[in-house]
């Protein structure tokens, strides 16, 4: 088994059934340790299954007279019901050519900006910060960075929480609806974690902190410079203010 970190591409081409049997297979083994990512992998292949069969009786018409290539050159206008069956069969080709991707726009409708990178953010804290077998991909601070910083194409800081109390447990790249993000993860030695997310932005460039929470899952979001920060943990929210804007300081120091 390679140790190639899994993207959003690996889990749109795993639904599509495109992958190398041995690709695939890491997949699944991924999906089997994270439950919350396989729920979603689950909605995706169901979608794409709906689609399929409402659109399969259509693929199974024959071919209507008018759209023979020997009539449309004498006839160039279309009839209505022509159009019809051509703009179906056109469905079916994207759905075979596009696969994930379409379903993906379908089944998220993903919120934009801050809003959307706080539950990433969240949604990688639930994921992750329970795993005890393999919380994070790299726990090498340099290598970690670097890795990150080829990723989303831009230099990547690691925040240091070591003051307030945390150390770094390690890294990994994480896919999101808007491309790759870094994860961090951190502990105070008392099994408390907590992630830290960013990823560029291409709304909400430059937006203000702002609280979230859901369950039990708290957090601050904002962005500087084009890039995108998300702090998340099992705190209230008041508690983790300070950390906030302790790693904004730290990232506006670049």
């Amino acid at each position: 088994m390679s140790n190639r970190p899994i993207t959003e591409d690996d889990l749109h081409a795993y639904v599509d059934r495109a992958l190398e049997p041995e690709r695939e297979a890491e997949i699944m083994a991924y999906l089997e340790k994270h439950p919350d990512m396989a729920k979603r992998i689950a909605a995706y292949a169901d979608e794409r299954n709906l689609l399929r069969s409402v659109l399969l009786p259509i693929t199974e018409e024959p071919l209507p007279p008018q759209l023979s290539l020997a009539r449309m050159i004498e006839r160039p206008r279309r009839r209505p019901s022509s159009f019809r069956w051509a703009i179906a069969a056109m469905l079916m080709l994207s759905i075979g050519g596009l696969g994930g991707w379409v379903i993906r726009g379908a089944t998220l409708a993903p919120a934009g900006g801050l809003a959307a990178l706080a539950e990433e953010a969240s949604d990688s804290y639930k994921v992750y910060a329970s795993d005890h077998t393999r919380p994070v991909e790299l726990r090498d601070s340099t290598e970690l960075v670097q890795w990150v910083s080829n990723r989303l194409r831009q230099p990547v800081k690691l925040p240091d929480l070591s003051k307030s109390g945390y150390r770094l447990m390690g890294g990994r790249v994480v896919p999101t609806a808007h491309g790759p993000a870094a994860m961090f993860m951190y502990d105070d030695d008392h099994g408390e974690r907590l992630v830290v997310l960013t990823r560029p932005m291409t709304s909400d460039q430059n937006a203000p902190m702002a609280a979230h929470s859901g369950g039990d899952v708290a957090g601050f979001s904002w962005a500087d410079g084009g890039t995108g920060y998300s702090l998340v943990g099992p705190r209230g929210v008041d508690s983790l203010r300070p950390l906030a804007n302790e790693i904004r300081k730290q990232a506006q120091a670049i």
